[in-house]
């Protein structure tokens, strides 16, 4: 799983002012097969996230994340400012200085044996991918799958990762034990832009047949296409081929959103565009002004009215997003709104989905059983 031979001194790297600070690292680890990239080995002292609700429904939602930083290099991924954190920069420091919780299994399995009463699912791959290329070599999401699913705890996980396939015997058994959601995320159908702004992760062709791969399985595995690039990829066309390619994969469903920008990564993604594509800088910029993050709603329904009817010619169902973590909703969630489509409280859901004691403990009434 380690390197051996390979090890650098963090403290001699003047990059890494916030990551020589952390009691934490065991060591940091280059080596040519990812050139470029430094991988900094950590202990974690936990594998839990807690994130804050969206919503008065859904409150609450847990997240594991055993890389920090991510190799795919996507140039709007909007998990950039959480390395400005550690005084590493949102850019380039993000794609090439990757934080390793080489125990997060270890951890995970200690944390859910105290805290499984008041944790109904756990989402990964919602800030950076768990499948990205240095798992081949860590393997640290085994460990992951089988905690969860030891514990009974429900999970999800979204990926631009083909490594996924490698596991897929441990979470179709997982998914006989506790419900597994799986998504795999494909933003863009042509291979040029793919690789532009993707230039770290594996050909949509090739996530396209992860997706077969899953659904051969007997799993359902939705697909994220998600950002849309406002000019680039939101054509008529290249949404057309696009969802006709996902409906030939065998996806159960398909998520869309565009393109959004929050600080940290409006400024990565204007670089790249000015560019690559100068002449959509000013289009850009009007659509994404000041800190505004969001396309504006005008685009938003735009986007609707073009997308809704070609989901419904290639006869796919519109998947739900999970409005805490952004990834892809549990198996159960669709019983989470009643027959108008309202969403249900949190309190009828905790008492459905939990034992009784876990539901007590989650509501925080006392309890005797």
């Amino acid at each position: 799983m380690r390197w051996d031979g390979q090890a650098i001194n963090v403290e001699q790297r003047d990059s890494l002012t916030g990551l020589a600070k952390l009691s934490n690292v065991v060591r940091s680890v280059q080596t040519p097969e990812f050139a470029g990239i430094t991988f900094h080995e950590v202990l974690a002292k936990t594998a839990l996230n807690h994130v804050p609700g969206a919503s008065n429904a859904m409150p609450f939602a847990w997240t594991i994340n055993p890389y920090r930083g991510c190799s795919h290099s996507c140039v709007y991924c909007f998990a950039r400012a959480t390395h400005t954190y550690l005084e590493l920069d949102a850019g380039k420091d993000f794609d090439n200085e990757i934080i390793v919780k080489v125990n997060v299994a270890e951890v995970l399995t200690k944390e859910l044996r105290t805290k499984r009463a008041v944790i109904p699912a756990v989402a990964l791959g919602t800030n950076t991918d768990p499948y990205q290329r240095a798992e081949g070599r860590y393997r640290l999401m085994p460990g992951v799958i089988a905690a969860l699913a030891h514990s009974g705890t429900p999970f999800s996980i979204l990926t631009k990762g083909t490594l996924l396939r490698r596991d897929l015997p441990l979470l179709v058994e997982a998914n006989t034990q506790i419900p597994v959601s799986l998504a795999m995320s494909i933003a863009i159908f042509d291979d040029d832009l793919q690789q532009a702004v993707e230039p770290g992760t594996p050909t949509a062709k090739a996530r396209l047949a992860t997706v077969s791969a899953v659904r051969e399985a007997g799993l359902d595995c939705s697909v994220f296409m998600m950002p849309i690039l406002p000019h680039l990829t939101d054509t008529n066309a290249h949404l057309d081929e696009a969802l006709r390619q996902i409906k030939a994969a065998g996806a159960t469903s398909v998520l869309y959103t565009a393109l959004h920008l929050r600080p940290g990564t409006k400024e990565w993604f204007m670089q790249w565009l000015e560019l690559n594509h100068p002449q959509l800088v000013e289009k850009y910029r009007f659509m994404y002004y000041g800190v505004n993050s969001y396309a504006p709603k005008e685009y938003r329904k735009w986007l609707a009215a073009k997308m809704q009817p070609l989901i419904r010619k290639h006869g796919l169902t519109r998947g739900i997003e999970d409005p805490t973590t952004g990834g892809v909703a549990a198996p159960d969630v669709r019983s989470r709104f009643d027959e108008r489509g309202e969403r249900r409280t949190l309190p009828s859901l905790i008492a459905e989905e939990l034992p009784p004691a876990a539901a007590a403990q989650a509501l925080g009434v006392p309890t005797l059983f």
